[in-house]
């Protein structure tokens, strides 16, 4: 087993082969730019890793890890022309800094070559990670139909927000681990397992996400912190926030979340104040903590060593214990 450091340093350096910029400049370009922008390439590198804990060579799984990390630039790209986004990882989102047209062909293009990375292995483990690529890229798009459907409803329920994260986010953690489980010709309930420790710890990775927007530190976190409450999304912390209110704090919540941060210059503040208040804070921490002991648990199912395990476990609890 490698080092998670170790892990990234082999995928980028992959990554900065693999992929050059060729004709028609205008295409390939912006693909390049998003891939190289930065990102924690949490999925590749699990994807590298579940092949080492299931005793393959990781570079055997190199070309999932590019698939998995090139869909996953994909959805980021139309995502930020969904929401109109100026700025991905502190720099401009490919539609701002070439135009909309481009992001949308580019995007496209991104689907598309990711799928071409499987075409590197044998007829039947293509046939397994193209099914479970296509089973997971339905449900990131279902999630994010459920995200949009959310902006205007008021009825959102908890269960339902943990629905669309686990479509929109955590699906493709817990395909990128399977797909190092597939090429490794682990059996399939090992895949599976391993498929569900991704999926939970998905969830819960989402859910600090969620967290950090709100009360991550400006200085580590890499973004405005409190993005969530300018743009009224209904995370997991605003309807556990919701859960615990009285009818007049819950009305005032309502009313902050119909507004523009314009016309409440405090508005992040006391919408801060009421999810402390109402426990709602404590309670997204404690919903991180039930997810990543949902996923640790999988890993008794699975027949690795304790090494492995323990990597595993040092790799989820470094996750949840992220500040950025």
């Amino acid at each position: 087993m490698l080092s998670i450091e170790a892990y990234r340093d082999t995928f980028i350096s992959h990554l900065e082969e693999a992929f050059v910029t060729k004709e028609p400049v205008n295409l390939y370009e912006p693909i390049n730019y998003i891939l190289n922008i930065g990102g924690k390439r949490l999925r590749p590198i699990l994807t590298l890793m579940t092949a080492d804990i299931f005793g393959k060579n990781y570079k055997d799984a190199i070309h999932a890890a590019m698939a998995i990390e090139m869909f996953h630039n994909f959805s980021l790209v139309h995502d930020d022309i969904m929401d109109d986004a100026p700025l991905r990882r502190g720099k401009e989102t490919v539609h701002e800094k070439w135009d909309l047209n481009t992001g949308i062909l580019s995007g496209d293009a991104m689907l598309i070559v990711a799928y071409q990375f499987f075409e590197n292995y044998k007829p039947e483990t293509f046939q397994k990670l193209a099914k479970l690529f296509s089973k997971t890229a339905i449900e990131v798009c279902e999630g994010q139909q459920y995200d949009v459907d959310f902006e205007t409803r008021d009825d959102v329920t908890i269960e339902e927000y943990i629905k669309m994260i686990t479509y929109k986010t955590a699906v493709l953690v817990g395909a990128a681990m399977k797909m190092g489980a597939i090429i490794a010709d682990s059996n399939e309930e090992e895949a599976q397992a391993i498929y569900d420790f991704g999926l939970n710890l998905g969830i819960a990775f989402q859910l600090k996400d969620d967290y950090l927007d709100a009360f991550g530190d400006p200085k580590t976190f890499g973004k405005q912190v409190g993005g969530d409450i300018i743009e009224n999304k209904k995370t997991y912390l605003y309807l556990k926030t919701l859960e615990h209110l009285t009818a007049e704090e819950a009305q005032q919540l309502h009313h902050l979340y119909s507004i523009s941060p314009n016309e409440a210059s405090n508005k992040i503040q006391t919408v801060k104040e009421l999810m402390v208040s109402s426990k709602a804070a404590e309670a997204t921490l404690e919903a991180i903590e039930d997810y990543t002991d949902k996923a640790l648990e999988i890993l008794n199912k699975l027949s690795i060593d304790d090494t492995k395990k323990d990597a595993l476990r040092d790799f989820a609890n470094m996750l949840m214990g992220r500040v950025v």
